[in-house]
């Protein structure tokens, strides 16, 4: 499976950078424009230029991607096109998308574009990847929590490009799952703005049960108020593990960090290119394969976090991954800066190229360029016989060679003149410029690249849809037994239209098999009604290790198709999983599947029976959504899950308990810097966290507007058996219209309305 062709990929946040990254020895850069990237505080790069840097590049045979990796509202999706177009006719390679209805609508409208699947669509395994490819995609970025043994499974069973990375900064959270700056401050990770919160201070403490204290966690937080940075990942550098990721078969390794300095960039790939070289000249490979101390020490200085780690490729977490002291950057050092700045950005790629004119009097001058790709003769105006100054072979060669702007250095000219010819300076300056630009040309044609593409499909004119959405009542979502008992017990039960059940209640036990659960479901199907429907919730993310909890939770609901209507899902990990078993039942979309327009809605709705409202959408923007004609519902109490992460926060201040599978461990409490406290779910049975905002999100205020729209969704996740129930009678009596009012407090104390008026930028 060893790949030795494998790409090296080069970030660049503006020219300067692009341009060393090339210099330095890039096979590939990744870059963003002025909309649609997820770094909006890069310089990114004007129309002008990156049209000049696709040009640049394709000259030297390197290739170029966009950026086009943020979630895009409804509105937005008309931008797009006028906003591609001129990068896709100057022959873009590909672009790296996040958003499944941004990736049709490039599909439909730049059928020659390469499409790459951003590492922000959070792909963990082969079923999702299958998904993927189905629709379009020829490369996979996928999440970067994923093992060196799970990357090779997925390569093996899709046959899709891979492409990983491979040194940089890393995000605490799973991809796209992060909300944790999109809720506190506005400012989303899905959309390019994230502000870091995870390289923020934490105190840790464990949740004191029925009123009891918190408890402090590991030896540097808790009693005496210390705090450390259990969030804040430190750098990856993987140079020493080059063989072992070639040999694995991953096609492009990618560096982090187009918010860095061009001196970084092309540092870093330099660093790297010589070391891949290395590995493939050498006959006996991995064996002669040694990263010298003086690189590693340069790779350190170039903007390192900490200590350098290897990121998740031989482990799943560990408290060696994380910068606990501090996340801040050591700085780099000058004189390596000026000596990089020196070598690769003071500088530009010149292309050997041979120069043969031909002036005979009487006949049209001509010259001809030529590479070992290519060769191009231009003619001109007719040679004239001098009638004072005949010019010389010496000036033809002068003005000829004057390429010091292109890309071309000349070799050698030679000049076949007749004795006494006369032609201009002015007119040998146009043959030279028309003959650069045209063998500029070839040369990108040779390489393979297109020069100029026409076959953009114009978008037509779309009639407004009309509001189609099926409204589907009172829907509630549990995580634990309590809240299921709070269910079974609970006045208004009868209310409920559909009941959102997680997995992991329904699997068994220990010893205990799915039977008595079974009756139990059989007494809450009675008290909900023969209409309601019951769903089995599955993890937001699942990897390949789950493969077998997928299986007992498929072969339930089959077995069990009188109880179970379908199942809820959270990634296309999930619904690439049920669509191979052609499953027969219901599917449903939660918020974190990220269906933010309707051409998204469109796409998975031959999947879906219906979805819930994203987290990030205002309610306006959250309407638009209404007219895609699948079921619809909206959460209106919640606690928002801000992370989704594959380290442990439990683990990482030294507590694991390394409890059974089965189990899930008592929530802890991050503390931030303002006293507000962050509940951590810690999921052994899956080995993740879910950190919760610090309160919960109650939309009561505003159910006047939605009744009728879409259904109303509670969603359980940290709350006791008293706390569900008061959360339900509360919200009963808004549902049904009853004597609510406005001053009514809710039994939850404080709350946040989200993004129900503001949304994001």
């Amino acid at each position: 499976m060893q790949n030795k062709n494998v790409e090296l990929l080069a970030p660049a946040g503006n020219v300067e950078a692009f341009y060393g990254a090339i210099h330095a020895g890039a096979d590939a850069v990744y870059l963003g424009g002025s909309r649609f990237g997820a770094r909006a505080y890069a310089d990114n790069f004007t129309e002008e230029q990156l049209i000049a840097c696709i040009r640049y590049a394709h000259i030297f045979n390197r290739k170029v991607y966009l950026t086009v990796n943020t979630l895009v509202k409804d509105y937005e999706m008309g931008e797009l096109y006028g906003y591609l177009k001129p990068f896709y006719d100057a022959g873009l390679d590909g672009v790296i998308v996040q958003d499944t209805g941004v990736f049709c609508y490039i599909k439909e409208h730049f059928p020659d574009i390469a499409l790459h699947v951003s590492t922000q669509m959070t792909i963990t395994g082969s079923h999702g990847a299958a998904m993927l490819k189905k629709m379009g995609a020829c490369r996979i970025v996928p999440a970067r929590e994923l093992s060196l043994a799970e990357i090779r499974k997925l390569k093996e069973d899709t046959g899709l490009e891979i492409e990983t990375f491979i040194h940089g900064a890393m995000c605490y959270c799973y991809s796209g799952q992060c909300l944790f700056s999109s809720i506190l401050g506005g400012r989303s990770g899905n959309r390019g703005r994230c502000a870091q919160p995870c390289r923020l201070p934490y105190s840790v403490t464990a949740a004191g049960g029925n009123g009891g204290k918190n408890r402090p966690v590991g030896k540097k937080t808790g009693s005496d108020n210390r705090e450390i940075y259990p969030l804040s990942l430190k750098d990856m550098c993987t140079i020493e593990m080059l063989p072992e990721l070639i040999e694995a078969g991953i096609d492009s390794f990618k560096i982090e960090g187009r918010m860095k300095k061009p001196e970084y960039a092309a540092g870093v790939t330099a660093i790297y290119r010589k070391y891949i070289d290395k590995y493939n000249k050498k006959a006996e490979g991995r064996s002669a394969f040694k990263v010298s101390r003086e690189d590693l020490e340069t790779l350190s200085k170039l903007y390192i976090r900490s200590e350098r780690q290897n990121g998740y490729y031989h482990k799943h977490n560990g408290k060696d991954m994380i910068t606990l002291d501090s996340p801040a950057y050591s700085g780099s050092d000058d004189k390596l800066l000026n000596e990089i700045r020196e070598k690769y950005l003071n500088k530009t790629l010149k292309h050997p190229v041979s120069v043969y004119g031909v002036f005979q009097i009487g006949e049209a001058a001509s010259v001809t360029f030529y590479t070992e790709e290519a060769s191009v003769t231009v003619t001109g105006e007719v040679v004239q016989e001098a009638s004072k100054q005949p010019i010389s072979s010496e000036n033809i060669a002068k003005q000829l060679g004057k390429l010091g702007e292109s890309v071309f250095l000349p070799e050698n000219i030679s000049v076949e003149l007749d004795e006494g010819a006369f032609y201009s300076l002015k007119a040998i300056n146009e043959l030279r410029r028309e003959a650069v630009a045209r063998l500029e040309d070839m040369v990108i044609e040779a390489h393979g690249y297109p020069v100029k593409r026409t076959d953009a499909v114009e978008p037509g004119f779309e009639n407004q849809k009309e509001n189609s959405s099926v409204y589907g009542g009172l829907h509630i979502s549990v995580h634990t037994e309590e809240q299921l008992r709070a269910v079974q017990r609970w006045d208004g039960a009868g209310k409920i239209s559909r009941l959102y059940i997680h997995g992991d209640l329904l699997l068994p036990k220990e010893n205990a098999g799915f039977q008595t659960e079974k009756n139990q479901i059989e007494k809450l199907q009675s008290i909900l009604g023969d209409s309601a429907e019951i769903i089995i919730s599955l993890p937001g993310i699942l990897r390949a290790k789950d493969e077998p909890y997928l299986e007992k939770l498929f072969d339930l609901a089959q077995n069990h198709k009188d109880l179970f209507a379908g199942f809820s899902v959270g990634s296309p990990e999930a619904i690439g999983y049920l669509s191979e078993k052609e499953y027969g039942g219901k599917i449903y979309a939660e918020p974190g599947f990220y269906l933010w327009n309707q051409e998204a809605v469109a796409y998975w709705s031959t999947y879906l029976q219906g979805f819930c409202m994203p987290y990030e959408l205002n309610g306006a923007e959250q309407r638009a959504l209404l007219k895609s004609g699948l079921s619809c519902e909206k959460i209106f109490y919640g606690r928002i899950p801000m992370m989704v992460t594959a380290n442990c926060v439990l683990k990482t201040t030294g507590q694991c308990k390394k409890v059974s599978m089965d189990q899930t461990e008592a929530p802890l409490l991050l503390t931030d810097r303002y006293r507000k406290q962050f509940p951590v779910e810690i999921n052994c049975r899956h080995c993740y966290n879910i950190i919760y905002n610090s309160v919960p999100l109650s939309l009561h205020g505003e159910w006047s507007k939605w009744k009728g729209q879409a259904a109303m969704r509670l969603d359980f996740t940290m709350e006791n058996e008293r706390e569900t129930r008061e959360v339900l009678d509360f919200f009963e009596n808004l549902y049904v219209g009853n004597s609510f009012a406005k001053d009514d407090k809710p039994p939850f104390g404080e709350y946040t309305t989200g993004h129900e008026k503001r949304g994001v930028e």
